[in-house]
């Protein structure tokens, strides 16, 4: 017993223009209020027993309305006798044998709903006079969280701990609005004219909820940069609006039970800003040269600067600077120029130069030995630097002049 559905799905100007009098939401809502009274529309017209029209209260023969995106809770002295989340028209008739308690909607809300339902329930014969709610079934937008100082978490991306102040917003869905109502909504709210909105700074229990979110975001942070599923990749955080979503829903349901104590859940995040601290900024940027040098990159990159150094050194000093610096290039264990590639083995390529054992010499010599080496010995290193591609024939030409005075 409670409410007929007299008519589903989307409501126009038909159904308004039968029933005079009937209640639904109220005009200019903020898009984020959750909870409130349903108003009265229009006059009387001898349709129904309530002529009052009191705020939020019904009787039995009120017609009310659901809109998409809304569910209809109906009150009698705290306890619910009614609820209703398909959208449609309703009248509530406590002595109509084909009428029904809960319309649940079908997926609308949380499956969950109907175990609410059985819990909370009003255990005996509902009176004529009822109090109506309506609750957003929508994504309520524009809930803020933000942190004061750094917050710490271990990063799998970097291996060590990283620190930062981040700030950003969520959206929330109430996805059980029995429990959420019964659980969590203060008593002041569930009078006429009372607004329960999220993002009310003297909402109580919406202060309560940013402050949970807050304390969820380091353990929330570490979830998501430790999930291989995720690339372990801080970096992408901040694109990644539903992953981290779900990091921080389930830290907020470990740690404070939104989901399973409210019937509330976070559906997705925005972070605005993450400004790491001064030791995680400088662990970012090594970690980040690292990835950028590793593998083949890594190789081509110190190829590239060797060359680069032959080059100068040739500008500079002539063919005598290219073949001492290949000299210095050989003693520094380079040969061939090239890191090992995976798959090569230990094997040495015809582009990699045997290395020869230095001779023992007193360091004072070292000028003049090189001063004193033997010309095919110079002509020779030439000729390996030129078919390794790291010297041009016009330098090799230079240098074979120059090595036999020409």
């Amino acid at each position: 017993m409670g409410l007929i559905q007299a008519a589903i799905g989307s409501v126009g100007g038909t159904l308004a223009d039968q029933w005079k009098d009937f209640y639904t939401v109220p005009s200019g809502l903020s898009p984020t209020a959750a909870l409130f009274s349903a108003v009265p529309q229009g006059t009387n017209a001898g349709r129904g027993s309530n002529s009052k029209g009191s705020e939020g209260v019904i009787t039995n023969g009120s017609k009310i309305v659901v809109p998409e995106g809304y569910g209809l809770v109906l009150m009698q002295e705290g306890a619910i006798t009614g609820f209703a989340a398909e959208a449609g028209a309703y009248e509530w008739n406590t002595e109509a044998q084909d009428s029904q308690s809960i319309f649940a909607g079908n997926g609308i809300v949380s499956p969950t709903v109907t175990t609410s339902w059985e819990r909370f329930k009003f255990g005996g014969r509902p009176s004529s006079q009822q109090r109506a709610y309506f609750v957003a079934l929508k994504e309520l937008p524009n809930n803020r969280f933000g942190t004061q100082s750094e917050i710490y978490w271990d990063d799998a991306y970097m291996n060590a701990q990283v620190g930062a102040v981040t700030r950003g917003t969520y959206t929330l869905h109430i996805a059980d609005p029995i429990l959420f109502i019964k659980a969590f909504v203060p008593a002041t709210y569930l009078e006429p004219g009372k607004v329960f909105d999220f993002t009310d700074v003297d909402n109580d229990a919406a202060s309560q909820l940013f402050n949970e979110v807050v304390g969820s975001l380091a353990p929330a942070f570490s979830m998501y940069t430790n999930d291989p599923a995720k690339g372990n990749r801080i970096t992408k955080i901040q694109q990644d609006s539903v992953g981290f979503a779900q990091s921080l829903s389930a830290a907020v349901e470990e740690n404070y039970q939104w989901s399973s104590g409210r019937g509330l859940e976070i559906v997705k995040v925005a972070l605005v800003a993450i400004e790491y601290d001064e030791n995680s900024r400088e662990l970012l940027r090594n970690v980040q040269r690292a990835d950028a040098l590793s593998g083949a990159r890594g190789n081509s990159n110190l190829q590239a600067s060797v060359a680069a150094g032959f080059e100068s050194a040739g500008e500079n000093a002539g063919p005598g600077g290219l073949i001492g610096m290949g000299m210095a290039a050989g003693g520094a264990g380079i040969g061939g120029l090239q890191q090992p590639v995976p798959g090569v083995g230990g094997q040495a390529t015809p582009q990699q130069a045997p290395q020869q054992p230095a001779p023992a010499a007193p360091a004072a010599a070292a000028p003049a030995a090189a001063a004193a080496e033997d010309p095919m010995e110079m002509l020779t290193k030439a000729k390996k630097m030129l078919d390794a591609g790291l010297i041009t024939q016009e330098d090799y030409d230079a240098a074979k002049a120059k090595a036999l005075g020409l």
